[in-house]
């Protein structure tokens, strides 16, 4: 199978690569499409014991797709919403496709699934890294939480921190993901990719020498937030972020503010909360530069 927009690696340790580095991988349905592809191919995969999911380039993903031309392209081929469709209807369908009911299918894919994330992991990347079922980060990742479509991060964070966090809304720390349960690991940057293959073939070669057994601790787990209304409430949540979408509630601010995520809003803010951080010891200034 040709990919256009992801690379995709098979074996014991399969790779799901995101590859619109040029975009900081944002995320167009034509990705998510080709991503959901890659899952099913891994699942089918009986040499397969772990996936893990990462980001080509400086980021594992800046977020949604807000009118590449490829992301037109592919709703206008497809049938579907593009950036300038005033067709709500359509929207509401397309963003329950591709962004709950396939991210709910990642999330309960039978194979131990890992998100590498290097760079920026924005509204959507978050997403999909919370998909996983494993996090590993590395150290200088910056973390933008929101209220999005698959809004997981009250089940992420905490309530009372997503509160903290999503009211102020700024960037979290790769530090903080970890200490507030978000990620499992972190890791420099030559590190990262070492660490997490190493990990998931441990993984891997756990899951096929007992692939009921691992397969069953996942569904265990899962289930166990389902019964707590983690799946239901995924999808109650996208219905009042649609009646927020339907009204014009949400933001409208252009590219040079940061678009939907308002990503300048999110610095300025992470720069206030920089010395809070840097006493708790979850945020350390970088060395000056030596000239």
């Amino acid at each position: 199978m040709e990919f256009k927009n992801i690379t995709y690696q098979p074996g014991k340790v399969a790779r799901i690569i995101f590859d619109r580095p040029q975009y900081l991988n944002a995320q167009d349905y034509g990705l998510l499409a080709e991503v959901d592809q890659a899952f099913g191919l891994a699942v089918a995969d009986k040499n397969c014991g772990a996936i893990v999911l990462s980001g080509a380039g400086r980021a594992f993903s800046a977020g949604h797709d807000l009118g590449t031309p490829e992301h037109d392209a592919y709703c206008e081929k497809h049938g579907m919403a593009g950036s300038k469709s005033l067709d709500l209807a359509q929207k509401v369908k397309d963003m329950l496709e591709f962004y709950v009911q396939k991210t709910l299918a990642w999330r309960n894919c039978e194979k131990p699934t890992i998100a590498m994330v290097h760079g920026y992991c924005i509204y959507a990347g978050w997403m999909l890294a919370a998909a996983m079922d494993v996090i590993f980060a590395e150290k200088e990742t910056l973390f933008l939480p929101g209220m999005v479509e698959y809004f997981s991060a009250p089940w992420d964070l905490g309530p009372r921190k997503t509160k903290e966090i999503l009211f102020e809304h700024r960037f979290i720390t790769a530090a903080e993901a970890m200490e507030y349960g978000f990620v499992n690991r972190i890791y420099t940057t030559d590190q990262l990719e070492e660490e997490t293959l190493a990990y998931a073939g441990r993984v891997a070669d756990n899951y096929l020498s007992a692939p009921a057994w691992t397969g069953n601790i996942k569904n265990a787990i899962n289930h166990m937030q389902d019964v707590q209304g983690f799946s239901s409430e995924i999808e109650a949540a996208y219905n009042t972020f649609c009646l927020m979408y339907g009204l014009g509630a949400h933001s409208g601010a252009g590219p040079d503010q940061g678009g939907f995520a308002r990503t300048n809003i999110a610095k300025k803010n992470f720069e206030h909360a920089k010395p809070w951080l840097e006493s708790i010891g979850l945020y350390k200034k970088s060395p000056p530069d030596k000239k």
